[in-house]
């Protein structure tokens, strides 16, 4: 914010000194951004160096007043004219504070962003209320209609800007989840029990399993039995004529 560009449009209506700067600064704001006499008579001795304001006597009180220049006028339009520079952004406390969260082991970064998320919420339940008391004001007619609509524009872009910060809470909460997904399975993998290696066997476990799978319970077969092999063929005649009299019987 531009204390320098605010104190010149403030002058622009006429002079003034420091403590007064510092009070229509605030009340054109809401006192979102607060001020002490000494940044303002700082900025005031630096504006006189660049010659954009002059000394301009003394009120009945006796403090000094100071009024803008035509450089001081130059500037100020120019300062209208020109964009907010927005490729050097500044510093934003919760923005660094999650990026460093991000690396920290020991930081729970959901509980941070959750926090942040309640505080954020009451700001802008905040921030309505005071935009209801300004318009209710404004719409009143009891009240400086141009430090009250000034305000109002404060407070609703603060509004939006809560708003803002909300949504990207709940997608930095949402990307982080995703993230984490691909981590958590790969962590799951590594916990998985592997497989048991195949055991050696032997040719007796071999032959024992071939005797299962006769279906005879691990009963002797015929090829086991000691009986002669030639034995065998001979008793398949003599069962299947038996069988077949009994069926005609």
């Amino acid at each position: 914010m531009s204390i320098r560009h605010g104190l010149l449009a403030l002058l622009e209506r006429g002079p003034r000194y420091g403590s007064q700067l510092r009070t229509e600064f605030e009340s054109r704001t809401g006192s979102t951004w607060p001020l002490n006499v000494g940044q303002v008579y700082t900025t005031l001795a630096r504006l006189e160096r660049d010659g954009l304001v002059a000394p301009d006597g003394e009120d009945s009180a006796g403090h000094t007043l100071y009024a803008i220049t035509d450089s001081g006028r130059t500037e100020l339009r120019e300062w209208y004219e020109r964009p907010v520079d927005r490729a050097n952004p500044p510093r934003d406390e919760l923005s660094i504070k999650l990026a460093m969260a991000v690396g920290a082991p020991s930081v729970d970064i959901r509980a941070v962003i959750q926090s942040q998320r309640h505080a954020t919420i009451r700001a802008m339940q905040d921030y309505t209320r005071l935009k209801a008391t300004a318009l209710a004001a404004i719409e009143s007619g009891q009240s400086r209609e141009r430090d009250d609509v000034a305000w109002l524009l404060v407070l609703e872009q603060l509004i939006f800007q809560t708003e803002a910060e909300a949504r990207w809470l709940d997608h930095c909460e949402s990307r982080l989840v995703r993230l984490s997904l691909p981590a958590d399975r790969r962590a799951a993998q590594s916990e998985r029990p592997q497989a048991e290696p195949p055991v050696a066997r032997s040719d007796a476990d071999t032959d024992a399993d071939a005797t299962d799978a006769d279906g005879d319970g691990g009963a002797p077969t015929a090829s086991t039995s000691s009986a002669p092999a030639s034995a065998t063929p001979a008793s398949t005649p003599t069962t299947r004529p038996r069988t077949a009299r009994t069926r005609r019987g």
